[in-house]
This record gives C-alpha cells, structure tokens and sequence, in this order.
C-alpha cells in the first residue's frame, strides 16, 4: 500500500477522547511543560496516520528494543537521574538514609527494564507486521 491514503470517515484514526489512553494524557497535564511535550508526542503518534513500516518501526522504538533502544528505556534512565542525588541537587536536602532508599529505587527501574520480557510483546507486535 503506498503512502498516500485516501481520508474517508470510514478509514479515519479514531480520537483517543474517550479511551484509557485519553484519560491517562489528561490526568498527567499541568505537572510540567516537560510532561506535557511527552503527552503531545503521545497524542500526536496515537492520532498520526501510520503506514506498515512505521507502524513496525514505531512498536519497536518505543518499547521493544532487544539493547534497551527504546523510549520505555529513556524513561527508566530519566527517573534514574532524577533520584540520584549526584544528578539531581534537590535530593540532598534529604537525609543520607533517603538519599540512598531514593537512588536505590530509580536505579531498581533500570535493571528492571532491562528485563527481555517487558519488551518482548511490543517486539513481537514489531515482528508480526510483514512489511515485505
């Protein structure tokens, strides 16, 4: 199929109004402007029209990644570098023991997200769409 679609309503990308995916960008605005340029990058690839191939490529950047290259991967490393004392000033006004307990829980994420499975689906997905 190329990639010039014709626009009908009965081929339409529907509103994510409405759905958990909707609910969840609205309940997440206002808490920063950082936040809420990830919440337009959302919106903007759940409402995007998508060719095969992108749609392949888009599964995988975002979350399946056999080397940890992947969103879901940079979002792991951020709350990283948020709770580590070192890369994130405000925290030291904690006391040691929750400097510690904090930067141990971020770096927790990380070796949990680097676990195949939790990105297995979205590479299967990837792998399911034969673009040949």
């Amino acid at each position: 199929m190329s990639a010039d679609y014709v626009h009908t309503a009965d081929n339409a990308v529907p509103s994510v109004d409405g759905t958990e995916l909707g609910g969840l960008l609205e309940d997440l605005a206002g808490f920063h402007p950082g936040i809420d340029l990830i919440r337009d990058g959302i919106r903007l690839l759940a409402l995007d029209r998508h060719s095969l191939d992108r749609t392949q490529t888009l599964s995988a950047v975002l979350a399946g990644s056999t080397d940890g290259t992947d969103v879901l991967t940079a979002i792991g490393l951020l709350v990283a570098r948020l709770t580590n004392p070192e890369s994130n000033p405000a925290l030291r006004e904690l006391t040691f023991e929750q400097q510690k307990n904090t930067q141990k829980a971020g770096e927790a994420l990380v070796f949990d997200l680097a676990d195949p499975d939790l990105h297995q689906h979205a590479a299967d997905a990837a792998g399911h769409i034969h673009t040949d």
